[in-house]
């Protein structure tokens, strides 16, 4: 299965420069936890931001809402191309321990995401996803981290 098959198309997407409390927003207007972060020009995803990174990287921190997605986004994002197999995006999620993973053009340009309610949606049927390996995707994933990762 081909990740265009699975994939959520034109996902909303933020800017570095935005506040969080903007995120927030859009979070709760897209019921969605989590936004990916283009670079404001060309549309090349440069990271990701989290409703969990908002919690842990910045109001743990002190910091409030106008407090600004750079101040807090993951920006080491791996993603994945739409012509990738499934198991390109498997695999991203198990080894970064992720539950989401940002899909783009050749140029870098935001175009998708696979969450990993989308994998579990796609367990059934001939060559979607098998039970084992989306077991063994969530389980990678739920994995306890080392250690929290520092704010930004």
């Amino acid at each position: 299965m081909k990740v265009s098959e699975l994939m959520t198309q034109n996902p909303v997407s933020v800017r570095p420069d935005q506040t969080l409390r903007d995120v927030a927003l859009l979070m709760r207007q897209h019921d969605c936890g989590c936004l990916p972060v283009n670079d404001g020009n060309g549309g090349q995803v440069v990271g990701v931001v989290t409703d969990r990174d908002i919690v842990t990287r910045a109001i743990a921190a002190g910091r409030n809402g106008d407090s600004t997605v750079q101040d807090v986004m993951t920006r080491d994002v791996a993603c994945c191309g739409p012509d990738d197999d499934i198991d390109s995006v498997e695999r991203i999620m198990s080894e970064r321990q992720v539950r989401r993973v940002p899909i783009v053009d050749r140029q870098g340009r935001l175009v998708g995401i696979v969450a990993q309610a989308d994998l579990a949606r796609a367990t059934n049927g001939e060559g979607t996803i098998s039970e084992k390996d989306l077991a063994e995707v969530v389980e990678s994933v739920s994995q306890p981290s080392p250690s929290p990762s520092p704010a930004r």
